[in-house]
Formats: structure tokens, C-alpha cells, sequence
């Protein structure tokens, strides 16, 4: 019974929090946002009090269920074990305390400076985001374009198009990277990568060593065949000397499922039990996870055209002196220091705006450009499913005023200049009327009709460099504020 309610609840969050990477409306976010936001790591840094106390109490009851319930990436790996032919193929080991301990003391050190980079790349929940953002979005998207196609045929709208693209290189093969190794290590070691490099998991243990309820052996009735420690995805069981590893054990049930016999328990285990050698438990460890957890907390559209131009499908991105975060962020400091680069807020933003970065300092966070798109002042979506805190939330309002950068000029590059046309199309669509059109030479009436950008006016949404019809560099972009302010 136990391990059908864990895998039923497993199967429910594994399912929902991919729903919420797949979803391209909004619409699941309103009902399942919550399921991001209960992510440890995310609650850690968001400094989301009240979800690491209940974690860390779930955990001290239970066990390490979080990493078998909660976690998608440990979802995942049980998955891909399952899908194994043979089950019974795993043998109990100690723990790889030369790699596992070193590993989670670097990550603390990474999260308590802010090296969100670094913080990317180990985080359990940030890795299947990319895994669900890049290799199984794209998939949904097709699957409702060729449903949109199919409902238009016979007049009706149920369904909409997307375009499709690639957001960034490096990231999809970061997520093709992690997904392949990942997968190899579970396919044939079963719960290995949580046990040894996973930094939550290895957080957790040390709360799991205390906890309430545990698998427990009974000598008495063990006859050593061994199939508890054979089909052990953690590799945790000893069964030769009936001693359990809670650091990690993950509470999945398969034990108890395959013991014929019943040597084996779930239950209160408040104290040592006769027949178990206690495992090594370390006070301190236990101390000095707390401390760490409570200090990081309080711490820390398819193709368009530009009214007639041009379709704006062969736009080159500027090099901005600035990098543009969203709305929301704060500043870009405060994005590095929480953001996981999990790719929610990229896979939710409706007007194709936000894509991973690729500069060393802020790998994979999320950065603004406005090739295939702009930051519309009515959307605050990204503010929305932010679980880290990186993005806070705020409501209309308050973004049309949010000055995240300004919009510069490039004589070179206009049109009006460099074809001696009329525009206009930036001013025309300027949200804030921060644009507007004057003549190149004051003294002279008959002058070309040139933009003016009054920066005081200016929110960064990059409407003008959208819209700009200038090939291959739009003749207006957008710089960056370090810090967002309103006007």
C-alpha cells in the first residue's frame, strides 16, 4: 500500500509540474503554479519560510519522500529505472561520502555568495525544467499546431498556432546533456545521481537520518535472500547485516513490496531498534544543514509583420552594453543571485521575449531581446511563475511604469536615412509615447523626420525595435538598467 500511494503521488506532481513547462496559456499556472513554488531549492532561495519548515518536517517524519514524491528530476530517474528489463540488478554500497559531501559544501558556498550559474547546473528542479522546456515543449507545441490546423479546417478556434524555435543552442544542449547522463546513471544505477550529487538530496539526508518513520528490519524473520537489497534503487540496504542507510533511503516502498517474508517495516522507529547496527549519524552534519537552509533563506507569435515593411523574420540581435532582465527582477544582481535558470518564466512568456542567456556570468537565466517579439505592458506572466524570487510579482500597473532600459538610436541604420523613406514605425508604436519624430536638421523644416527617444518616458518594452523595419540591425534598440526604476 505504501509504495502505491507514493507512486501515485509521484505520478500526480511528476505530471503536473511538467504540465507547467508545457503550458504555453497560462491557464495551468492559476491551478498548479503552487507545485513549482514547494521545490526546495526555489523555497530556499524565494526565502520561502513556511515551505522549507514544512519540507524539512515532512522529512523528519517521513523520511526523504520529498526526492520520491515531490522532486521531478527523481521522478524521472525512477522512471527510467522502471522501464529497466531487470529489476532485481542493484547491490548495497556504502555512500560515496568523497564526492557527495564536497559536491554540497561547494553548492552551499555557491548559493549563500549568489553564483547563480553555478547554482544552475546541480539544482534537481532547474535541470528537468530545461529537460521539459527544450526536448518536450517544442513536441506539445507541434502536436496543438497540427491540432489548430485540423480544428481550422472544419471552422473552429478551439486551438491556436505557435512558432516553434530555439531559444538558445547552449541550453538545449545542456538539457540534452543532462537528460542523457542522467538517464544512463539511473538506467544502471538506479537513485545513484541523488545520492551522490544531487545537492537536496544530500541536504535532506541529514534530516532523514532522525526521522519518524522508517524501514526497519526484523532479524528474526529475515531469511538473507537478498531481494530487498537487489531491487533497492538507492542501494541503501544491507541486508547481510540488516542495517538500513537512511542518509539514503528515499522512503519509495520496493523493499517492503518485495519481502516475502515480512523482515521488513515502515514504522515508528523512535529510538534503535535490537537488530539494527546504527548507522553513522552526525550531529553536527545535522546542525550545520540547518544553519545553512535558515541562513540562505533569510539571505536571500507566429510570423508578423511591421505594418506593411517587412516580415520581421532576418533580425540580427544587437550587442547590448546592458543586458535586459524582466520586469519584475529587480536588478540584474538580484536575478543572478535567485534565479535557477529553470526556463519556466521562458516557457511561459506568450510574446517570445525571453530566452536563456549565454554569458558565462548569468548562464542560462533569462534575458530579454525582441526579434520575434516585445514586452507587451499589460503581461506580467513572468512575474507570475517566478518560484525563486528572482522575478517578484507585480500587476499591470505597475509595469507600465517599470523602467527596465531605453531605447537607443542608430543613425546608421535607419531607413529614413539609408533609403530616404518615411517611417515613423517606432514613435507609431510606442506604448508610452517615449518616441517621437523631428526634424534631422532643427533649422530646417525640410529635414528628414528622425526619432527622439525622452529615456525619462521610456520602459525598455522594445516595441520600437520589434517594429523597426531596418535590416539586418534594427535602427533603434534597447539598453539595459542595471537597477529598475519607475518613473
Amino acid at each position: 500500500m505504501l509504495k502505491k500511494i507514493r507512486v501515485a503521488l509521484a505520478l500526480l506532481f511528476f505530471l503536473g509540474v511538467t504540465a507547467l513547462f508545457l503550458d504555453y496559456t497560462g491557464a495551468i499556472h492559476l491551478w498548479l503554479g503552487w507545485m513549482a513554488k514547494i521545490q526546495f531549492l526555489p523555497a530556499v532561495l524565494a526565502a520561502n519560510v513556511v515551505v522549507i519548515v514544512a519540507l524539512v518536517l515532512l522529512t523528519l517524519v517521513f523520511g526523504r519522500v520529498y526526492c520520491s514524491v515531490i522532486c521531478p528530476l527523481g521522478v524521472m530517474q525512477d522512471v527510467v529505472a522502471h522501464l529497466h528489463p531487470k529489476k532485481n540488478r542493484y547491490n548495497y554500497h556504502r555512500e560515496l561520502r568523497w564526492v557527495r559531501y564536497p559536491i554540497w559544501v561547494l553548492f552551499a558556498v555557491v548559493v549563500v555568495l549568489g553564483v547563480g550559474s553555478a547554482i544552475a547546473l546541480l539544482d534537481p528542479y532547474a535541470i528537468y525544467g530545461r529537460i521539459a522546456q527544450n526536448l518536450l515543449q517544442p513536441v506539445w507545441m507541434w502536436a496543438g499546431n497540427l491540432l489548430a490546423k485540423v480544428a481550422e479546417h472544419y471552422d473552429s478556434y478551439a486551438f491556436y498556432s505557435r512558432e516553434v524555435w530555439l531559444r538558445s543552442l547552449p541550453t538545449f544542449v545542456v538539457a540534452v546533456v543532462s537528460v542523457v547522463a542522467i538517464g544512463l546513471v539511473a538506467w544502471f544505477g538506479g537513485r545513484t545521481y541523488c545520492n551522490t550529487i544531487c545537492p537536496v538530496g544530500t541536504t535532506l539526508s541529514f534530516f532523514s537520518r532522525f526521522s519518524l518513520f522508517k524501514v526497519r528490519f526484523d532479524a528474526e524473520k529475515c531469511r538473507n535472500c537478498s531481494q530487498c537489497t537487489t531491487h533497492c534503487k538507492a542501494s541503501c540496504i544491507d541486508h547481510t547485516t540488516h542495517t538500513v542507510d537512511y542518509s539514503r533511503c528515499v522512503s519509495c516502498g520496493n523493499c517492503l513490496n518485495k519481502c516475502k517474508f515480512g523482515a521488513l517495516k515502515y514504522s515508528f522507529a523512535l529510538g534503535k531498534s535490537k537488530t539494527e547496527t546504527k548507522v553513522d549519524e552526525s550531529k553536527r552534519a545535522f546542525l550545520a544543514a540547518s544553519a545553512m537552509v535558515a541562513g540562505t533563506a533569510v539571505a536571500q507569435e507566429a510570423k508578423k509583420v511591421d505594418g506593411g515593411f517587412a516580415p520581421l523574420l532576418d533580425r540580427v540581435v544587437p550587442e547590448r552594453k546592458t543586458p535586459i532582465t524582466p520586469p519584475g527582477s529587480i536588478s540584474a544582481r538580484n536575478m543572478a543571485r535567485h534565479c535557477t535558470a529553470c526556463q519556466l518564466c521562458v516557457s511561459d512568456c506568450p510574446n517570445n521575449v525571453l530566452r536563456p542567456s549565454t554569458e558565462i556570468s548569468t548562464f542560462m537565466q533569462p534575458v530579454m531581446s525582441y526579434e520575434r517579439g516585445y514586452c507587451r505592458p499589460e503581461c506580467t506572466r513572468c512575474s507570475t511563475v517566478c518560484p525563486t524570487g528572482a522575478i517578484v510579482k507585480i500587476d499591470a500597473s505597475q509595469k507600465s511604469s517599470l523602467q527596465i532600459g531605453h531605447a537607443v538610436w542608430e543613425p546608421k541604420n535607419c531607413v529614413v536615412l539609408t533609403d530616404g523613406v518615411t517611417c515613423g514605425n517606432c514613435a507609431r508604436h510606442c506604448p508610452t509615447q517615449a518616441i517621437t519624430m523631428v526634424n534631422r536638421d532643427p533649422s530646417d523644416e525640410s529635414s528628414p523626420m528622425v526619432p527622439a527617444v525622452n529615456e525619462a518616458r521610456c520602459i525598455g518594452c522594445g516595441a520600437c525595435e520589434n517594429l523597426c523595419p531596418a535590416r539586418p540591425f534594427p535602427a533603434i534598440h534597447v539598453e539595459g538598467y542595471e537597477e529598475h526604476h519607475s518613473y
